[in-house]
């Protein structure tokens, strides 16, 4: 089985922090359902009856969604993903997000509140597998 990345490591969070972002800060979220959600980790978040990774992935963001706006974050960008033009012909994205938060901060204050945290059990049952790429607006032109 190929290596899954579902959550943050202290090394990867670490040199986040390290980056000394200023100002806006764009997380890449790509995302690949499980085919039915995995709750084994989080059995008092369970639905009665098994639902799919998509469905739990759309409970997760209820959930989230008041947190994030709260903390001045936005949902800028969701589609659809799939295979990949240009990569790995054996990995493919179901759903492609690009969240804004305010500023490494508040990013890190949204992301350890603990009423958020609450229902994290959501994504870690719908997710297979996830990237998370932080992003700052670039001067660069091609």
């Amino acid at each position: 089985m190929a290596e899954r990345y579902l959550e943050v490591t202290q090394d990867s969070g670490r040199a986040f922090v390290m980056r000394g972002i200023q100002g806006p800060v764009d997380m890449l979220n790509l995302l690949r359902f499980r085919d039915v959600a995995d709750y084994s980790q989080h059995p008092a978040l369970a639905p009665a009856e098994p639902i799919s990774g998509r469905a739990a992935y759309a409970r997760y963001s209820a959930h989230t969604r008041p947190f994030l706006e709260a903390s001045g974050g936005q949902v800028l960008y969701a589609g659809r993903g799939g295979a990949p033009l240009i990569g790995p012909t054996d990995e493919h994205w179901d759903l492609v997000l690009v969240v804004r938060h305010r500023d490494t901060q508040t990013f890190l204050s949204f992301a350890r509140n603990a009423d958020y945290l609450s229902g994290i059990g959501h994504r870690t049952a719908a997710l297979a597998d996830s990237r998370l790429l932080p992003m700052t607006a670039s001067s660069f032109t091609p």
